[in-house]
């Protein structure tokens, strides 16, 4: 513990990193002891003060798209920009107070070597606190604070994440001594990704794939594994069931890093949501914080794409919605968004119209496989 405490000394005196560290429990108790020891001591010092927290700023001004100097694997990363947490603020110090709570409990579940998710964060809380803590957003955004502060992983905060992804194909896992598991016999419903980030990273994996195909919906991804088009086109098929959760993202990145050939393709909506989905896979995102950078992948928008509309009945398109258009403004508002890609959606805003990839059944219910083959093929995707 005495060498964890010297590191993170020297941790808090260097304000230039901009990452989270993955630290073990004494790590990053020693961290969560030092805040506290620099708070105490500017509170017991000649002239007393409340000290603020200076946290990375996440937010767009403060993000970049950094590129990769080996890949072509890009990603969000948070520059030394700095917003504080002030008990000085009346708008800023019940933020502020959220930010011990939350450290003290993930002292306490360290401690007692246990993991836990956030919703179980929040109840707790929500009972012990609840002048603090009225809401799963509040718990959210302060982990993200704690994160921002210790710069450390959530994970090595000991929260765990809630994960809703499948997987299926020519995949085999295996954690260690543990049996094997075939994801191509796991039947349509696939097999569970865990929510236990470091069973995901301890995963042994093995494939004869030669893709990987990231599916936004989850009736879409059960359509194709039951088709097994896994089997007519050589792949692995993930899904998190719309927004991706930390977990499959993981997952996902894993498999970019261990299957580096293997171009990894998307099949989403053709609408503003379906793109920000894509861009949180190919991304991270700037709510991830200094985490963001551990789950980029190079995905590449396979469909459903502006030139695949006229595969689709006009009846089949549906106006955009206002929340459509405020995640397309959202979009074009950012940096990371790549030509081609505003280009379409740019396409998607002045026509009003978005299709979902269920129109393509138009043409009958194994279609799919079909037009995922032809695109392949011609590598048709960007």
């Amino acid at each position: 513990m005495e060498e964890a405490c010297k590191s993170s000394l020297n941790f808090f005196s260097d304000q230039h990193l901009c990452h989270a560290d993955v630290l073990s429990p004494p790590e990053v108790i020693a961290r969560i002891q030092v805040a506290v020891l620099n708070f105490l001591r500017i509170l017991t010092s000649p002239a007393p003060a409340i000290s603020d927290l200076r946290l990375v700023a996440r937010k767009s001004s403060n993000s970049r798209l950094s590129q990769g100097l080996l890949t072509q694997t890009s990603w969000i990363f948070l520059t030394n920009a700095f917003s504080t947490r002030s008990l000085a603020r009346p708008n800023a110090a019940k933020a502020f107070i959220r930010v011990w709570k939350v450290m003290a409990m993930c002292s306490q579940i360290l401690g007692q070597e246990k993991k836990v998710t956030q919703r179980e964060i929040f109840y707790k809380l929500l009972c012990d606190s609840p002048d603090y803590f009225s809401s799963q957003s509040q718990v959210n955004r302060t982990v993200q604070d704690v994160v921002a502060l210790l710069r450390c992983s959530r994970y090595s905060l000991g929260i765990m994440a809630s994960s809703r992804g499948l997987v299926a194909g020519r995949l085999l896992l295996q954690e260690p001594n543990q049996g094997v598991v075939d994801c191509a016999a796991c039947g349509f419903s696939g097999h569970g990704i865990s929510g236990d980030l470091s069973s995901i990273d301890s995963l042994i994996m093995k494939t004869d794939a030669r893709y990987i195909i990231v599916v936004e919906k989850h009736a879409i991804f059960q359509r194709l594994v039951d088709d097994r088009v896994f089997n007519q086109i050589p792949s692995i098929l993930i899904t998190a069931k719309g927004y991706p959760d930390i977990a499959t993202r993981l997952l996902l990145h894993r498999m970019s890093r261990a299957f580096p050939d293997l171009p990894i393709l998307a099949l989403v909506d053709w609408n503003p949501a379906g793109l920000a989905i894509l861009c949180t896979f190919k991304f991270g995102s700037i709510g991830m914080g200094l985490e963001a950078y551990r789950y980029a992948c190079n995905v590449k928008w396979l469909g459903v794409r502006g030139d695949d509309l006229e595969l689709i009945p006009e009846q089949a398109l549906v106006p955009l919605k206002p929340k459509d258009l405020q995640i397309a403004k959202s979009l074009m508002s950012s940096e990371i968004l790549q030509e081609n890609y505003r280009e379409e959606l740019t396409l998607m805003v002045e026509s009003g119209q978005r299709a979902e990839i269920e129109a393509l059944y138009f043409h009958g219910y194994d279609y799919l496989g079909k037009f995922i083959a032809k695109k392949i093929v011609q590598a048709n995707y960007i």
